[in-house]
């Protein structure tokens, strides 16, 4: 589910990212001996000195990127640099599908004759998808339009792989649905000897278009078909495939499903190239397998298998959102695996006839895996045993064992590396509510600082501090807050509050980093104003606290995570400050349906809620997203009506604003409709703003952020009046 309100587990945007088309999460590209990286700067693309970031070689400058004959430089948005070292594949003129900007178009830069071509003449223009380089370097693959080409980059001769593609047979990328909930956007891959590609094939034909209308850009309003697969109804079907370069041949892979509507997540090639390794999930997401493909056999092996009540995660919980690559070690001889099975998010090493051990054997959740360095048998990961709400670095050896903190201890708050490949250096970053700091450089193990932050930010000294706290509910639950309290606060007097949720395992909200407790929303300073601003952490966030704490929500959205909520605040309230008749709630996607939610299971407790993009009716989500958490309707039913905002529309008894954009893709307006209709069904009142055509963010056309952060906070404050009484 994405969220407009994201809190990252990396805020590494602040110092410069260099994008990765085959990626859906922003790399840094290090130069082969790791001891520095390609950058945008305001000269073009420069390799930079990780040690002494002065020194810089510059790659390709402005004055290059302007091709022959055209009247302006191409506009950059990543590039990729060739296996020489010799070329750069950059990535233009880009649109969005989806989430992310990864249509447009490709050119290559040869550094040594100065010369840009651009890829795929002939073909539409703008349509190219995920290209990159083959092994050697002597080819380029894409997607354009749901099929596969293959292009030579000495002649510039084009083959195409596959011919049916359509807007129904997908190749090489995917659905709306699996880019949201699994991360995949590249869907193939070229073998490590360059010999073939394997790749993904999505079958949409069965699944239905859900319309969304334009009202406003032309005098005849018209329809947007988005293949999206509700709740209940199966997924596209998906199958992997192979292309051998030399014969020109097709066949598909044995994946060994259990049925038709399962899922593939994960592929990647062997490092031998002499076969697939992949994963698999049954419909409900609570069986996995790894199953090995030969290529001279054709024939596959499941090699390992997983059960979990509840859910089982894939990679990109633990790799910022990207599920692709497969972690390697000892000389390929094995792979690191995550599972939850034994309570905690731990590593294990597989190898290849399913042999496991356990590596990480303290009692505590890995958040992610940051690098392994072979050479020093060490992995490093990330961490917080003793705080939920902050991250470390840790590191264990790949013999397994005790992990052991690599981050010091003067460090306090949210930490987050991006490690050389050669395992020595890192780009080191540290944020708290009071200071951030990036662009330093450490060394590993060590943890020596070569080079001091170049970038930092303190809070003003006049800005409202935010404080952490825990209440433990009369359910005997410890729920963790961060509370920012009004200026020129005096304990003997009452203030309103303001609760900002999220409340599903898609996103934590509390959490120790420089943009905790503020509000984007607000126009203003609440905590002039006067309010009391606080949010806390329910059961099922994805808060490194066990499995248990994350997996009780499975079948229970709408249900334990608002009970939290709600009984939280009630211990809140004995804080004796907070004036309990001025109690407000906002949040945005699930955070709106937790709203929602909080306003008709317990009417008594908030009296004023802000409800943004909700998902009002479980059954209008999609379903990988949803039966994941909530398993299939045909079987429990009754879960799903009973975590549904929609079931308590008729008990809202206080001031609601309802926000929806009429273009949202991912949580349909639909949604606010239907609750539009319950709620005049049972005569409540309500105010609605309905944005024409904007998305789940609400961010596009002019004006759209400054008047949605003013409708807030006049509905807010008119609603829930700030001050002290």
């Amino acid at each position: 589910m994405f969220l407009k309100i994201k809190l990252l587990k990396k805020i590494a945007t602040i110092f410069i990212v260099v994008t990765t088309t085959s990626s859906a999460q922003a790399q840094l590209q290090w130069t082969a001996d790791g001891m520095g990286y390609y950058a945008f700067t305001d000269k073009g693309i420069e390799v930079i000195d990780a040690l002494q970031p002065e020194n810089r070689t510059l790659f390709l400058g402005n004055a290059e990127l302007r091709p022959a004959n055209a009247s302006q430089a191409l506009e950059v948005q990543s590039f990729q640099v060739s296996p020489s070292g010799n070329s750069l594949l950059l990535f233009t003129n880009t649109k969005r599908v989806w989430r992310e900007n990864t249509r447009g178009d490709y050119w290559i830069f040869d550094k040594q004759t100065k010369k840009l071509t651009q890829l795929g003449k002939g073909l539409t223009s703008s349509s190219l998808m995920f290209a990159k380089y083959s092994p050697d370097g002597s080819q380029v693959a894409y997607v354009s339009k749901h099929n596969i080409f293959i292009e030579n980059l000495t002649n510039h001769q084009i083959q195409k792989i596959t011919d049916d593609g359509t807007d129904r047979i997908i190749n090489g990328t995917f659905d709306w649905a699996y880019e949201e909930e699994f991360g995949t956007q590249d869907g193939f891959r070229w073998s490590p000897d360059g010999s073939k590609i394997a790749f993904w094939k999505q079958d949409a034909r069965d699944t239905r278009n859900f319309l969304m209308i334009n009202n406003t850009d032309s005098i005849y309003s018209f329809t947007i078909p988005v293949e999206y697969p509700k709740v209940g109804f199966p997924p596209s079907p998906t199958s992997l495939w192979l292309y051998d370069t030399s014969t020109k041949k097709t066949r598909q892979v044995k994946d060994l499903l259990s049925s038709v509507d399962s899922y593939i997540p994960r592929m990647e090639w062997l490092p031998n190239s002499e076969g697939l390794i992949f994963q698999t999930l049954n419909r409900k997401q609570n069986e996995s397998s790894i199953v090995v493909s030969s290529i001279q056999t054709g024939e596959s092996k499941i090699i390992y298998k997983e059960q979990d009540e509840a859910w089982i995660d894939i990679k990109s919980r633990w790799n910022n959102g990207d599920p692709s690559g497969w972690d390697w070690i000892n000389e390929n001889k094995e792979f690191l695996w995550v599972s939850e099975k034994g309570g905690w998010r731990q590593l294990y090493a597989i190898d290849l006839t399913g042999k496991e051990r356990l590596l990480s054997k303290d009692a505590f959740d890995i958040i992610q895996i940051d690098q392994f360095d072979q050479k020093q048998q060490l992995i490093y990961f990330t961490a917080s045993p003793k705080n939920a709400t902050q991250q470390y670095l840790y590191k264990l050896s790949l013999k397994g064992g005790k992990a052991s903190r690599v981050t010091p201890e003067n460090y306090t708050g949210t930490t987050s590396y991006t490690i050389s490949p050669n395992g020595k250096i890192a780009l080191f970053q540290t944020a708290n509510t009071s200071s951030i700091a990036a662009n330093a450089v450490v060394s590993l193990p060590e943890h020596k600082q070569l080079v001091a932050p170049r970038r930092t930010m303190e809070a003003p000294v006049d800005d409202a501090k935010t404080e952490f706290f825990q209440v433990t509910t009369i359910d005997g639950i410890t729920l963790d807050g961060w509370v920012v309290k009004p200026k020129n606060f005096n304990p003997s007097k009452k203030y309103p509050i303001v609760f900002y949720v999220y409340g599903e395992p898609a996103s934590q909200t509390v959490t120790d980093n420089f943009y905790t407790g503020k509000n984007r929303l607000y126009n203003g300073d609440m905590a002039a104003d006067g309010y009391i601003y606080v949010s806390l952490e329910n059961r099922g966030a994805p808060a490194p606290k066990g499995r248990a704490w994350r997996k009780s929500i499975y079948k229970n959205i709408g249900i334990i995570n608002i009970r939290d909520q709600a009984m939280g605040a009630k211990e809140v309230f004995k804080w004796g400050f907070v004036d309990t008749t001025r109690v407000a709630v906002w949040g945005w996607s699930g955070g709106g349906a937790t709203t929602l939610n909080l306003l008709g299971q317990y009417p008594d407790i908030y009296q004023t809620g802000i409800s943004v993009a909700p998902v009002t009716d479980q059954l209008l989500y999609d379903n990988i997203y949803q039966e994941r958490y909530m398993g299939l309707p045909q079987e429990n039913m009754e879960d799903f009506v009973k975590g549904s905002a929609i079931t308590y529309a008729k008990n809202v008894k206080g001031n609601l604003l309802l926000v929806h954009g009429t273009g949202d893709d991912n949580v349909h307006y639909q949604n606010a409709e239907v609750y539009i209709n319950e709620l005049i069904k049972h005569n409540i009142p309500f105010q609605m703003m309905s944005y024409p055509n904007r998305s789940h963010s609400i961010h596009e056309g002019e004006g759209t952020s400054k008047h949605l952060s003013q409708i807030y906070t006049i509905f807010l404050k008119q609603h829930c009046p700030p001050g002290a009484k």
